[in-house]
């Protein structure tokens, strides 16, 4: 047990040494929020059963789509974390050219 809350608090050193990486996972995160947020309040649909049911709990979407998320960053080597922010870096393309297409 005593492992476990040192290596939680070793991880605020490592935070230091790939913090660009973990900022732009968090940063990433947030995006994703904002533009869920957008996108439901334009009137469309969120494809993902899990977040269309945190929609309807707003302190559950925050949770998933930013505190989660910045909980990872926080336990997770940057360089690791390299291809979960490609990933949702397309994922935030992809929303944005949908709101794009749904706009104009």
């Amino acid at each position: 047990m005593i492992d476990v809350v040192t290596g939680i608090f070793d991880s605020a050193v490592t935070f230091k040494k790939h913090t660009t990486a973990k900022l732009v996972f968090i940063g990433l995160g947030a995006l994703d929020l904002l533009l869920t947020l957008a996108a439901v309040n334009l009137g469309l649909s969120e494809i993902n059963p899990m977040i269309r049911l945190a929609l309807q709990i707003p302190v559950l979407l925050v949770a998933m789509k930013l505190f989660i998320p910045a909980f990872i960053a926080w336990l997770m080597p940057g360089k690791l974390l390299v291809p979960s922010i490609i990933l949702l870096a397309l994922v935030v393309a992809w929303n944005i050219k949908e709101l794009c297409v749904f706009l104009f």
